[in-house]
C-alpha cells in the first residue's frame, strides 16, 4: 500500500478506537461518572470488559452484541458510534489530510457526535460538552489554517445561540409550551463557533427538514403524540455534517432550486 492508503487506513482505525472512548462518554457523562476510572464494565452483570472483547466492531461481531460473561445484549449503539466515528474520521483526512486541522476537526466532530447520543437517551445537551465546544471553537478560529475567521466565529457564537434563543422564546409565547431547551442554544453557538455565522442558516435548514422529516416519521410510527418534544440535538448535529462534507454539493441544489423559483 502505498502512503496515503495506510494514513487512510490509520484514520479509519484510528476514528473506531476513538469511537470506543466515545461510548465511554456517552454512558458516563449523563451520569456525572469519571470518563477515565474504572475500566469499562458490562451494564447488567458489571463484569470488566476483557481487552480482546474491547476491541472496535471485531467484539461486537464475535460475541455476537452479547456479553461474554452474562450473555445480556449489548445496545447496537455501540458499534454505530465506532464506525460512525470512524467513518468520520476517514472522511476528514480525505478532505483536510493528516494535518493539525484534521485533529481538531475530529475532536469537534466527536463532541457532536456524543452530545447527540446523550441528547437522544437523556434529552439533555451537558454543559461540560457544549460550554467548552464554545471556547475551543473560538480558539480555533485564532490558528492561521483554519477557514472561519475570528470575527465570523465570534458572529457565529452570538447569531447561533441568539437565534434559537429568540425562536424559543416565540415558540413558548405563541403555544404556551416549552420551546427550544437551553441546551440546544449553547450547542448552536458551539456550531457557530466552529464553522462561522456563514455556515447557520444552511444547517438550520437543513436540521429542521431532517427534524420534520426524521422526527415526524418516527412520532407518527412509534404512534405517539404528534405534540410530544422530541430532542432537536441530534437534528443539529446531523445538519452540521451534512453542511461540513457536502456544502459544495448543497448549495448547487439550492441555487438549482431558486432557479425554478
Amino acid at each position: 500500500m502505498n502512503p496515503t492508503t495506510l494514513q487512510l487506513l490509520f484514520s479509519l482505525v484510528f476514528g473506531l478506537i476513538l469511537g470506543s472512548f466515545l461510548n465511554v462518554c456517552i454512558h458516563r457523562i449523563p451520569l456525572g461518572k469519571s470518563i477515565v476510572y474504572p475500566p469499562s464494565s458490562c451494564p447488567g452483570c458489571q463484569s470488566a470488559i476483557r481487552f480482546y472483547d474491547n476491541i472496535p466492531l471485531v467484539s461486537y461481531i464475535l460475541l455476537l452484541g452479547r456479553c461474554r460473561s452474562c450473555r445480556s445484549r449489548i445496545s447496537l449503539r455501540y458499534p454505530v458510534v465506532e464506525l460512525t466515528t470512524g467513518l468520520l474520521s476517514a472522511a476528514l483526512f480525505l478532505r483536510y489530510g493528516l494535518s493539525l486541522y484534521y485533529f481538531l476537526l475530529l475532536v469537534f466532530c466527536a463532541s457532536l457526535l456524543v452530545i447527540a447520543f446523550i441528547d437522544i437517551d437523556y434529552k439533555i445537551i451537558p454543559d461540560v460538552l457544549s460550554l467548552p465546544g464554545i471556547l475551543v471553537g473560538f480558539g480555533v478560529s485564532l490558528l492561521p489554517m483554519t477557514p472561519v475567521s475570528v470575527l465570523e466565529s465570534a458572529i457565529g457564537i452570538l447569531l447561533g445561540g441568539g437565534s434559537l434563543y429568540v425562536v424559543g422564546m416565540l415558540y413558548q409565547w405563541i403555544r404556551k409550551q416549552e420551546g427550544m431547551g437551553g441546551g440546544d442554544v449553547k450547542l448552536l453557538a458551539m456550531i457557530g463557533a466552529w464553522m462561522g455565522w456563514k455556515s447557520l442558516p444552511m444547517i438550520i435548514l437543513l436540521s429542521s427538514f431532517a427534524g420534520t422529516l426524521i422526527g415526524g416519521g418516527c412520532l407518527l410510527l412509534s404512534r405517539r403524540r404528534l405534540s410530544e418534544a422530541i430532542p432537536f440535538g441530534p437534528f443539529l448535529v446531523l445538519g452540521t455534517f451534512l453542511w461540513l462534507f457536502f456544502r459544495t454539493e448543497i448549495h448547487l441544489l439550492w441555487n438549482s432550486y431558486l432557479h425554478l423559483l
